[in-house]
């Protein structure tokens, strides 16, 4: 994860981001991307990474809402996030602290995961 200032732009963020994650995760070889991150990301993805940049577009003929193929993923992540009221706004000033605020919202989402009752195997 990586929380950068405002002024920063996504494909800028999305080079550091990624050379971040194939550091520490070798063998990740595909990673899907919103149609926003086209162009120069996707070739400095293969050339510079080794690794495959897959854009989920929305496609000219739908009509209304579509769930796009594992776009949902994402969308899931930020609605876990909004349950955080300070999540909801920008109120934090420095980025260490909002992304502090990140790690604590799905810390609480993985405890109350873990603490779920499951059904006996009998």
């Amino acid at each position: 994860m990586q929380v950068t200032p405002a002024d920063t732009g996504d494909r800028a963020a999305a080079q550091t981001l990624l050379a971040r994650v194939v550091a520490a995760h070798h063998r990740l070889e595909l990673v899907w991307a919103d149609g926003g991150y086209t162009g120069s990301l996707i070739e400095y993805g293969l050339t510079a990474l080794a690794l495959v940049i897959a854009v989920v577009k929305h496609s000219d003929d739908m009509r209304g809402f579509v769930v796009l193929p594992k776009r949902w993923i994402v969308e899931r992540f930020f609605a876990h996030l909004m349950r955080s009221r300070r999540l909801v706004r920008d109120f934090e000033r420095r980025t260490a602290s909002a992304e502090a605020m990140v790690y604590w919202s799905m810390t609480l989402l993985m405890t109350r995961r873990l603490a779920r009752p499951r059904p006996s195997r009998v």
